[in-house]
């Protein structure tokens, strides 16, 4: 990744981290604890792409695992986001911009139940049962709703700081496109071409006009 994304998303990913353990965390609503992180991964992802949604999402998930108060084994929730960025590339929208909130909001549903179903399920692999005696299906709920209603004030604005790192393809492309056809045309160069031929002309005709006038003086 270039540094401009690098120094984004090391920005946001901090900030949401800092947010959800110091605020969200300590909200005590019931059921799961709003997934501000898991929102900047998905936004990421929408613009940069699946690689670069992995990358963001291993490193982000990682930083998750490792943070007070994580009770959790290292690198369980990297693998989660890891796979849910790498995911939310793969259905990144064209050139990276909205063009209907239906899309975005389907793979935040997805990740939102994806998510907690992958990270209980790698939980019970590694022998944590908190999931158990919290109640799946309530986990899965009321993570879905706290999603939700984070994501249209969180995923645009990110997708909007997101771009703002990367050029506009629309138009670099048509840039492009015009630069080529200028070069391939000729239109600049024959332009120059006849304005420099118009002052080779003029500097030809004077000075055959002054031969002539010259060479009468000298009959």
């Amino acid at each position: 990744m270039r540094f401009n994304r690098t120094l984004l998303s090391v920005t946001l990913v901090v900030v949401a981290l800092v947010v959800q353990v110091s605020v969200l965390a300590r909200l005590q609503l019931p059921g799961a604890t709003p997934d501000l992180l898991l929102l900047v991964v998905l936004g990421l992802a929408f613009v940069y792409g699946h690689v670069s949604g992995a990358l963001i999402g291993f490193g982000a998930g990682l930083l998750a695992d490792l943070a007070p108060p994580a009770d959790h084994a290292a690198g369980r929730y990297a693998l989660v986001l890891c796979v849910i960025g790498y995911l939310a590339g793969l259905a990144r929208p064209e050139n990276g911009q909205l063009k209907s909130a239906f899309a975005p909001m389907a793979v935040v549903v997805a990740a939102a139940v994806g998510s907690t179903l992958l990270y209980a399920g790698v939980g019970a692999l590694v022998g944590d049962t908190a999931a158990r005696h919290v109640g799946l299906g309530s986990l899965l709920f009321t993570a879905l709703v706290y999603d939700l209603l984070l994501a249209p004030f969180t995923v645009p604005l990110i997708m909007a700081l997101a771009r703002r790192t990367e050029n506009d393809p629309i138009a670099e492309s048509s840039g492009g496109d015009v630069a080529a056809g200028w070069l391939a045309s000729g239109t600049g160069l024959r332009i120059g071409s006849q304005r420099g031929g118009l002052r080779v002309k003029a500097a030809r005709n004077r000075a055959a006009r002054a031969g002539r006038i010259k060479g009468v003086k000298r009959l």
